[in-house]
């Protein structure tokens, strides 16, 4: 069976990744597969740095705007969902681009995991939601620390929808998600991959993340907030917990104030991106491209037009 030819651009958040799947998108006559927990969901653009619909100029963005904010989603459903997209893609005779931030989402779909009803448990499932009531989001996130810190550390204690699940995978499987994906990695994937990383120096990116999250501000992150709020939408969501959202909701409720809201948003991105880092530094088929040491984006998107072109179109 031919394989299907995959290209996915990822790295941390502020990066650049959107503009470059674009850049490359146009040139190879692609279509991007949104590979981010949150722009999946609507009403929710400005804190996800979702691409308006100029920004797209023109190339089709999948997996952006499916959900709403109190739906549930999971990674099992992203990945039905977006290999099905793949395969669509493919037909229609374009590249499929997987482009974003999420690693377990990007792994969901370059591995052939088998996310099924044998790896579920909502029994004890519904033990740690009562463990969550009566001892809180601190002290569930550590005892996760306890038996899988990997996945402790890439997960912010307030997501605690998926701390379960990380839990709940340790419990019925004895293995941590990251041993659970691991697994996965020698089966034999329906994809010939090409997997590119930007990655930059770390100051640099931080002072990136600091400038992204005055552009929000700027754009509107704050009434964006509120009108989500207004909808009825609840700071409990696992999609309220999202970076810029949480923040911004403490604002509104008179936890703190602006700036002091701003900077711990700049902080807990800049955490964000290091997380990150961490989980990609693992994957080893990432070839890691640096756009201020090649000079720009455009440079970037170049070379890897070539390289796709020798590496992955031409098998």
């Amino acid at each position: 069976m031919n394989k299907i030819p995959l290209l996915v651009i990822t790295g941390p958040t502020a990066s650049g990744k959107t503009d470059l799947a674009i850049q490359v998108a146009q040139q190879l006559n692609g279509e991007i597969i949104s590979a981010d927990s949150m722009q999946i969901y609507r009403y929710m653009d400005i804190g996800t740095a979702k691409p308006s619909i100029d920004e797209r100029q023109g190339i089709p963005h999948h997996m952006i705007d499916v959900r709403n904010p109190d739906d549930e989603f999971n990674v099992s459903m992203f990945q039905k969902l977006s290999s099905d997209i793949i395969r669509q893609i493919t037909k229609r005779g374009k590249i499929p681009i997987l482009a974003g931030g999420t690693g377990f989402y990007i792994s969901s779909i370059i591995y052939p995991m088998n996310f099924t009803d044998a790896v579920e448990d909502p029994e004890y499932r519904s033990h740690l939601n009562k463990l969550l009531d009566q001892h809180g989001t601190t002290w569930l996130h550590n005892h996760l620390r306890r038996v899988d810190p990997v996945s402790a550390q890439r997960l912010h204690p307030n997501d605690t929808r998926r701390v379960i699940r990380a839990m709940e995978v340790f419990h019925l499987t004895g293995k941590t998600m990251e041993a659970f994906r691991q697994d996965f990695s020698e089966l034999d994937s329906p994809y010939s991959t090409r997997i590119y990383g930007l990655t930059m120096d770390r100051q640099l990116l931080y002072d990136r993340i600091n400038l992204r999250v005055d552009r929000m501000i700027e754009s509107g992150l704050i009434e964006e907030v509120k009108e989500i709020m207004d909808r009825g939408y609840s700071r409990n969501l696992v999609s309220m917990q999202g970076l810029g959202y949480k923040e911004i909701v403490d604002y509104l409720k008179g936890l703190s104030t602006q700036e002091e809201s701003i900077n711990i948003l700049k902080r807990n991105t800049r955490r964000f991106a290091k997380r990150q880092i961490a989980w990609f530094k693992r994957e080893e088929q990432i070839i890691w491209l640096d756009p201020f040491k090649m000079g720009d984006l455009k440079t970037v998107g170049n070379w890897l037009i070539t390289d796709i072109g020798n590496n992955l179109l031409s098998n």
